[in-house]
């Protein structure tokens, strides 16, 4: 008998059997829950379903974290939605919905097409390849100042988060690939650096969005100006935010006192010993098309290949803005012109490229080949955008909400209004969808619990912050995957890699959000 029990109890330890059983229990979850949708009953109540609320992106990434697969994850998470909700048919109630979408195709027209085919183009004129060679000389040593130089490149590019990891990336790249930083440090930079920055420097559309949130949320933001105002008075006390960006110079200087998470130590140690730039076994994000020099015989690349195109792409996006916001008085109507930033800069780069003499059947080959090296990421972020349409459907932040509000006590509510924001932002792949869930409950929560504005203030910078946390490092969201995208690392080996960095700006702000209620309130 003991000899059976220990029989089965190691045949239970063995790998495969433990996945058999894991994969037989799923399966099983899953004929459950279709038999429960296809019978109405999973019930309703106050726009969610109670805990099947959050099934649809816990399943998802549960599995992306289980199977290292996030295709087919994001996928199933996306069909059980559907179950849930009731909607079987997810191409017609989902996927044509959240793809047909004018934000999609700026996503696809400006991120992916432009940024790749970019990135194509100077594969052929060997422009980024340049300005590393030029970017080495004059400034980067090694991986300290190669990681020092993505710092600061995620600060130049505050426009917005996905904006700053695909201009960063696509930047720093070639720098940092050539002293031998791990794509897992430098997607982690750039992520890090990315929406934190548009927070903290916020010249962009971001307070507008907040502002358009909190307006009439309380008697003194009645309008757009006073709840922009408000958001620019709470920038001091967005913790997250500050500790992110000083934590990742820390971490480019390498001053952490350690470096949390195993996974980060042993990309480290790899790439330093040049024993490759990704783990073995790795899928980067980016595609050989998007890496392998095709210079012409005969071209010679120069750094108006490189500074052409980006020029361009600033100055057309942050002139117009700067001019028509601080000398204009414009505001909330300001002029940004993001997405034809992005495709002048790759005509310009075109047009550079054909005046010194390449071929344009060479310039419109790499330009094809940029395109086909993001094709991945197309695929993902179309997922991506579904499965939040699927969690808003399924009232995944409202479940939250309800079930975390009447827990909070007043102490504690800045801190726990950040990690509620933490996770809901992390099963949603999105900061400002869990602005707009949260905000209208926030506000008027927080000056129910203590009627004092700085107290107010400290709760606003909570849910900023929060909601910034759990979308940097949601393998579901749009700059997660960009950063992966624009660095070359394996979508879920940056997942992974970052989030015990994160975590760390993380549980510090939620320590000065309570010392600041102790100390003031």
């Amino acid at each position: 008998m003991s000899n059976d029990f220990a029989g089965t109890k190691q045949k239970f330890k063995d790998p495969g059997t433990r996945r058999k059983i894991g994969t037989g229990a799923f399966i099983t979850l899953i004929i459950a829950g279709v038999y429960a949708g296809v019978n109405h009953l999973f019930p309703e109540q106050n726009g969610h379903y109670g805990f099947w609320s959050v099934m649809p992106p816990l399943v998802a990434i549960v599995l992306a974290f289980y199977t290292r697969e996030v295709v087919s994850s994001l996928f199933l998470g996306i069909c059980l939605g559907g179950v849930i909700a009731g909607k079987i048919n997810i191409v017609q109630d989902f996927l044509i919905p959240s793809i047909g979408t004018e934000s999609f195709a700026l996503i696809i027209l400006v991120y992916l097409w432009a940024l790749g085919g970019l990135i194509g183009i100077w594969t052929r004129t060997g422009g980024a390849e340049k300005f590393a060679t030029w970017a080495s000389s004059k400034m980067v040593r090694g991986p300290q100042t190669a990681k020092f130089f993505t710092w600061m490149m995620g600060l130049v590019f505050h426009q917005g988060g996905t904006i700053s990891t695909v201009l960063t990336g696509a930047t720093v790249r070639p720098v940092a690939d050539k002293h031998k930083v791990s794509h897992e440090e430098l997607s982690y930079m750039v992520d890090s650096t990315a929406s934190p920055a548009a927070t903290l420097i916020p010249f962009n559309v971001w307070p507008f969005y907040v502002g358009g949130l909190i307006i009439g949320t309380m008697p003194f933001l009645e309008t757009t100006e006073q709840s922009v105002a408000f958001f620019f008075s709470a920038l001091p006390y967005n913790f997250y935010a500050i500790f992110a960006i000083l934590l990742t110079l820390l971490f480019a200087w390498d001053k952490f006192p350690f470096v949390p998470g195993k996974k980060m130590r042993v990309a480290i140690k790899r790439a330093r010993a040049g024993q490759g730039l990704d783990r073995e076994g790795a899928s980067p994000m980016a595609a050989d098309e998007l890496t392998t020099q095709k210079v012409p015989e005969g071209y010679k690349p120069g750094l108006i290949d490189f500074f052409g195109p980006i020029g361009t792409l600033l100055g057309v996006a942050m002139i117009p803005y700067i001019v028509t916001y601080f000398f204009m008085g414009k505001g909330e109507d300001a002029v940004l012109l993001v997405a034809e930033a992005f495709v002048l800069a790759v005509l310009v780069g075109f047009g550079i490229a054909l005046a010194k003499g390449m071929r344009l059947q060479e310039a419109v080959d790499g330009f094809i080949d940029g395109c086909k090296g993001v094709t991945i990421g197309a695929i993902i972020l179309a997922l991506a955008v579904t499965l939040k349409e699927v969690a808003d459907a399924v009232g995944t932040a409202g479940y939250v909400v309800d079930l975390v509000g009447d827990l909070i006590p007043a102490f504690l509510l800045p801190g726990l209004l950040m990690v509620l924001c933490m996770i809901i932002a992390f099963s949603t792949g999105t900061s400002w969808g869990t602005y707009a869930v949260v905000f209208p409950v926030a506000i008027p929560l927080a000056w129910a619990v203590v009627p004092d504005q700085f107290f107010l203030t400290l709760c606003f910078s909570a849910v900023i912050g929060g909601s910034v946390f759990g979308d940097q490092c949601s393998p579901i969201s749009d700059t997660t995957i960009l950063s992966s995208l624009a660095t070359g690392c394996d979508l879920m080996d940056h997942v992974q890699t970052q989030f015990p960095l994160a975590i760390s700006a993380g549980l510090l702000a939620v320590i000065a959000y309570a010392a600041m209620v102790l100390a003031f309130v």
